[in-house]
């Protein structure tokens, strides 16, 4: 039997971001092999990480990734807000970020994608062991271009490139790419501000837009208006719809007298050439999913085989 010193202990602890009776036991177990303590205290890490796996992570970062003509966003969720200030998940996260601008945005690629020795699903399952929260990888969206940039902005920034939305704008152009990055930076944070839903009318859901009909409709026929009449009206009410939700037609945030496409165009004086906004993704962290609502009073009562 190996002797356990105070030292390779410590060594473990380092390596794993373990506990230290857990880095003890390891040792212990493995006969004070460092390596195979490693991998002891990995499994465990991972059959800890599938019991939290049911808990919901609707809190954590977006990241936000560019490279010249490419620029990637991806979302890892955590149970509470106070692991995004984690130094350990923030690494996570960056390092997450970096390897979807090589593998883009298939969630389950992203995963399988090797980060030295092993995968990012697997630096997932240690960062669970280790950190002690369920986290996701939820999702990942990407945006190119064969010529011109892709810009991003990060809103309530952490650090560099992570916080709880992300922007990323792509513009085709030949111009100068460094007016033409900060035309993207400025546009990404209009989409941040303004939550356009598509770029112009044509990328509307037609599902979405028909309802809009449907609604001014209806109420211009319950005011006993002829179908003629609001044929015209609804017209007009579209054209104002979609001043309002497409990003193009859009007030641009930075001077409003101008839509956005207005403000493109005359950045093509600066930029030297056409400009083509190309397309846009903006992730709020956790929309769409559903939080459980906590009954503490509920919580207690079960707690003491009351409930």
């Amino acid at each position: 039997m190996a002797t356990i010193t105070a030292a390779m202990v410590k060594d473990l602890r380092e390596k794993t971001g373990a506990g230290m009776m857990d880095c003890k036991q390891a040792l212990t177990e493995t006969n004070g092999d460092i390596d195979a303590a490693v991998d002891w205290l990995r499994k465990k890490g991972l059959s800890k990480a599938a019991k939290k796996s049911g808990r919901v992570a609707a809190e954590g970062l977006i990241a936000a990734v560019t490279d010249g003509t490419k620029g990637v966003l991806v979302e890892v969720n955590s149970e509470t807000d106070f692991v995004a200030r984690n130094e350990q998940f923030q690494g996570l996260v960056k390092m997450i970020g970096q390897v979807a601008l090589k593998a883009g945005a298939d969630v389950e690629k992203i995963k399988a994608a090797k980060v030295g020795e092993y995968n990012v699903d697997r630096a997932i399952a240690d960062a669970i062991a280790t950190i002690g929260e369920n986290m996701t990888l939820r999702r990942a969206a990407e945006l190119s271009v064969s010529d011109g940039v892709v810009g991003s902005y990060v809103h309530g920034a952490v650090i560099d490139g992570l916080g709880k939305m992300g922007v990323i704008v792509a513009l085709e152009s030949t111009g100068k790419k460094d007016e033409l990055a900060a035309l993207a930076r400025q546009i990404a944070m209009h989409v941040a501000a303004s939550n356009p839903q598509a770029l112009d009318a044509a990328g509307l859901d037609p599902v979405v837009v028909n309802r809009e009909k449907d609604v001014m409709a209806d109420k211009y026929r319950q005011q006993g208006k002829p179908d003629a009449m609001i044929a015209k009206i609804v017209e007009s009410g579209l054209k104002t719809y979609y001043k309002e939700v497409t990003l193009l037609e859009q007030a641009f945030i930075h001077d409003s007298a101008k839509t956005v496409a207005q403000a493109v165009k005359e950045a093509e004086g600066k930029v030297g050439a056409p400009i083509k906004v190309a397309g846009f993704v903006r992730y709020a962290l956790g929309e769409g999913i559903e939080k459980q609502e906590s009954d503490f009073a509920a919580e207690v009562a079960a707690a003491a085989g009351q409930g």
